[in-house]
């Protein structure tokens, strides 16, 4: 009997060898893209290593800008290249323009918040919502106070560690300003005492998602294992999601039986914007208690990713003499130790190549986030079959050589004669990716950088904590949904008149 069942499962294992080399014949097919034989039944999945946007850069050298692989059950098309990214992005965005949804986002229905619902009329409305009252530049304009604020309160802090010379970590200061800076801008929640239950309990949790979310999860390639989830990863991720939306409950309670009392005044914070729409009759633009608090956890999710500044002072701290230039254009503009402006970013060209050149070389999300065919495209005459996941190697692209004169060094000087950006209008510089998809929150975001990296380079000197070599600092990065400094950079502040 034994014999039998090992014959039987022998069989098997040599049909299912077959059927896959069989699919991943793209020679002989001419259909699929071309890349790596993929392994019976996990695919390709040992080619991705522990740096993905890496590993799929080398085998788009080997295999062309536009390869096919196979992550267990999931047939996968990788973009490496420029021109195939404005055909994704641009080209054919209709059809590209569904999402591949993590299983870990599908704890407490998130899925269905607005980065990861498909194309219709919720997702527009949401959108529409997004760009028109939260994201706009007038209504960014009206919080440029607040923004200010938060800032001097980082310098605030930075000046206690320059006094007692101790090193600061600059990822967990830009990471706490950011977030103070969402939390007043979205529903008016100080989180700046750290010695509140609530703020404890929020920055614990949020640490705990992004921890979640970035993790590699079986289910992910393996879609019939998701009722049993069998890392946990959406287990425990819902716990967290659930106590972040219980306090956004209290949140939105709170503010409820505020707007009742007598003379209340409507502020401009995101939740007073939203119960307002809602209690207007001749709007379309509304949206229930759920879809509100996934919409928080979605902004504070993906507004408080900070990898982008760390990596900035870590290129800066490398390269001293673009430092120094930075240092001397905010010396002449704006004046030694202040605080940058936001109205003084388009007087700093110099400052804000520093911002696209960090983009270029360390992407936040070096894949963007994951697409999902709508529908068969023929791209390169080559097959994109429907239902297929897209991911576009931002960090590739920002490395290819064939675009970007000595790509892999950090040289801010070739965007000074320049017309690049990063706002999806050039297919070689795409941090937010682009098309309908491109990220709504990108008007924030170059915002904040620039006048956070240019208020800490403006106010002090830096050195590397410890003495070490400021040549050989560690630039190297672990991948989650979005790059991250594997050894955090810690940095002492010093006085500039010292």
């Amino acid at each position: 009997m034994d014999l039998l069942i090992i014959s039987l499962l022998s069989a098997l294992t040599f049909v299912l060898a077959l059927h896959f080399l069989a699919r991943s014949s793209r020679s002989t097919s001419g259909r699929l893209p071309p890349g790596p034989i993929p392994l019976p039944l996990i695919g390709n999945l040992l080619q991705l290593g522990t740096k993905p946007h890496k590993s799929l850069a080398k085998l788009a050298n080997i295999h062309g800008p536009i390869i096919s692989l196979k992550f267990g059950q999931i047939t996968t098309i990788v973009i490496s290249s420029a021109t195939l990214a404005k055909e994704t992005l641009q080209t054919h965005d209709l059809n590209l323009s569904d999402r591949t949804v993590p299983d870990a986002i599908r704890a407490q229905d998130h899925h269905q918040s607005m980065e990861w619902l498909p194309l219709g009329p919720e997702w527009r409305n949401l959108r529409k919502i997004a760009n028109s009252y939260i994201f706009a530049n007038q209504k960014l304009d009206l919080n440029s106070d607040l923004r200010r604020n938060k800032i001097q309160q980082l310098i605030a802090d930075v000046q206690e560690s320059c006094q007692g010379r101790k090193a600061v970590s600059i990822g967990e200061v830009a990471f706490r300003t950011m977030l103070n800076t969402l939390s007043i801008s979205i529903c008016s929640l100080d989180l700046t005492d750290s010695s509140s239950e609530r703020v404890r309990e929020f920055k614990e949790v949020f640490r705990s998602i992004m921890a979640e979310v970035g993790k590699p999860n079986l289910s992910d390639y393996f879609p019939f294992l998701r009722k049993i989830d069998p890392l946990g990863i959406r287990r425990r991720t819902s716990i967290y999601f659930g106590k972040l939306l219980t306090i956004f409950d209290r949140v939105i309670d709170e503010r409820i039986e505020l707007r009742k009392q007598k003379g209340y005044i409507t502020g401009d914070d995101v939740l007073d914007i939203l119960l307002t729409l809602n209690d207007e009759a001749n709007t379309s633009e509304k949206l229930d208690r759920e879809s509100i608090k996934h919409l928080f956890l979605l902004l504070f999710v993906a507004g408080s990713d900070t990898t982008s500044s760390t990596l900035a002072m870590t290129e800066l701290l490398r390269n001293p003499k673009t430092l120094y230039k930075a240092q001397t254009e905010l010396e002449q503009t704006i004046g030694k130790e202040r605080l940058v402006d936001e109205l003084d970013i388009a007087r700093l060209p110099y400052l804000q190549a520093v911002v696209k050149e960090t983009f270029r070389l360390h992407p936040p999300v070096p894949l963007l986030l994951p697409r999902k065919a709508g529908a068969d495209v023929e791209m390169c005459g080559f097959k994109i079959p429907k239902g297929a996941q897209i991911l576009v190697n931002a960090w590739a692209i920002g490395r290819d050589g064939s675009i970007w004169k000595e790509a892999n060094s950090f040289v801010p000087e070739r965007f000074l004669e320049s017309d690049i950006d990063v706002r999806g209008r050039n297919f070689e510089l795409i941090p937010f990716g682009g098309g309908r998809r491109i990220c709504p929150g990108l008007p924030l975001a170059i915002r904040m950088l620039h006048i956070m990296l240019g208020s800490l380079i403006n106010m002090f000197d830096w050195k590397i904590e410890d003495g070490s070599e400021i040549d050989v600092l560690d630039l190297d990065d672990k991948f989650g949904i979005t790059l991250e400094k594997a050894k955090p950079l810690r940095a002492i502040p010093i006085p500039l008149t010292q």
